[in-house]
C-alpha cells in the first residue's frame, strides 16, 4: 500500500471514529428515552388533550433541538471538528475524539463555556423529568428522542457530504493559538522564496 493511501485511511478512520464515537452516544440516549417513553405509554392511555400535548412537544422539540440545535449547529461542528482532527493529529485529541468532536475540551472559550452551559442544563432537565408523573414524563422522552434521531441522522448526512469532499460551511472552534501554530509550521515548511531579477547571485 502506497503512502498516500496509508494517509488516507488514516485520517478516514480517525473522521469515523470521532463522529461516529458521538452517534453512539445520541443512539443510546434515543433507546433508553424510547423505550422508557414506549413502557409508560403502553401502561397508560393518554387523554386527548395528553395526545394534543404530545404533537405540539414534538414539534417544538423538534424543531429548536432537532432542527436549530442540531441541524444547524451542532452536527456540522462535529463533523467539521473531526475533520480538522484528521488533518492536525494529536494522539491525546485522536484517543478522545468523540469528545473532541463534540468541542468538550480544545475548543475557543465561548464555545467551551455554551458547551457544558448546556450540558447542565440537560443534566438539570433529566432531574426535572424524573420527578413528573408518568404520562408527562413519557411525552417529554418521546419528544427529546424523536429530537435527537433527528440530530443523528444530520451528523450523518453531514459525515456523508464531508467523505464526499463537501465539507460543513461552519467554523471547527478550534482555538486561536492552534490556528496561528498551524499557520506558523506551514510558513515553516514553504521553501524561500527568492526576491530579485534573474542576473542576481
Amino acid at each position: 500500500m502506497s503512502s498516500p493511501d496509508r494517509e488516507h485511511r488514516r485520517r478516514l478512520a480517525i473522521v469515523l471514529w470521532g463522529v461516529l464515537g458521538v452517534v453512539a452516544v445520541l443512539v443510546e440516549a434515543i433507546y433508553r428515552l424510547g423505550a422508557t417513553a414506549a413502557r409508560i405509554l403502553t401502561a397508560h392511555e393518554l387523554t386527548t388533550a395528553q395526545l394534543v400535548l404530545l404533537a405540539a412537544w414534538t414539534v417544538v422539540i423538534a424543531y429548536f433541538e432537532g432542527y436549530r440545535g442540531f441541524q444547524q449547529r451542532f452536527s456540522p461542528r462535529v463533523v467539521a471538528r473531526a475533520l480538522y482532527l484528521a488533518e492536525h493529529r494529536r494522539p491525546l485529541h485522536v484517543a478522545l475524539a468523540p469528545l473532541y468532536c463534540m468541542a468538550l475540551f480544545h475548543t475557543t472559550r465561548r464555545r467551551l463555556i455554551a458547551t457544558w452551559v448546556l450540558i447542565a442544563g440537560i443534566v438539570a432537565l433529566i432531574l426535572l423529568v424524573r420527578r413528573m408523573s408518568p404520562p408527562y414524563r413519557a411525552i417529554v422522552d418521546a419528544g427529546v428522542a424523536f429530537a435527537l434521531a433527528w440530530g443523528t441522522a444530520s451528523i450523518l448526512i453531514y459525515l456523508a457530504r464531508g467523505l464526499a469532499g463537501r465539507p460543513p460551511d461552519i467554523s471547527a472552534d478550534v482555538p486561536e493559538d492552534a490556528i496561528r501554530a498551524g499557520r506558523d509550521a506551514e510558513q515553516l515548511a514553504r521553501p524561500p522564496v527568492r526576491v530579485g531579477g534573474p542576473c542576481d547571485p
